[in-house]
């Protein structure tokens, strides 16, 4: 029993403060001038605190890890939703393929060029010694 306490308030933990970076983001994003969503802005606080580890990890995993277990699930909703609005969404069908194809060749580029100056190896003059 009490083992399933520990891991039920575990939960509870890391939903807390994925919901309390997700509200924060919300609300700064009101206060912020840019058209930033308030998820993206959460997310981001979520990862800046994460990443200096002013909080610990194993406070966020295991809602974490349940949310992306049910992934799948919890964007069906979303996906019948877009039903809805199949009228719109094939009058625009061109202007949607091209900002896909084009955002994706975009993002393989910068990842590419990014990974290619990170990952080279500065060339070392013929006779140098490693020392």
């Amino acid at each position: 029993m009490r083992s399933a306490l520990l891991v039920g308030w575990r939960v509870l933990r890391a939903f807390i403060i994925i919901y309390l970076c997700l509200y924060a983001g919300t609300g700064l994003s009101a206060l912020l001038p840019v058209t930033i969503p308030g998820s993206i802005i959460g997310m981001l606080m979520l990862f800046t605190l994460l990443a200096l580890q002013i909080l610990p990890v194993e406070w966020v995993k295991p809602g974490s890890t349940l949310l992306i277990r049910y992934m799948g699930l919890l964007f069906v909703p979303i996906s019948v939703g877009i039903m809805s609005y199949t009228d719109i969404l094939s009058a625009q069908f061109g202007p949607i393929v091209v900002s896909c194809v084009l955002s994706t060749f975009i993002v393989l580029l910068t990842v590419g060029l990014a990974s290619h100056k990170l990952h080279s190896r500065p060339l070392t003059k013929p006779g140098a010694s490693d020392e």
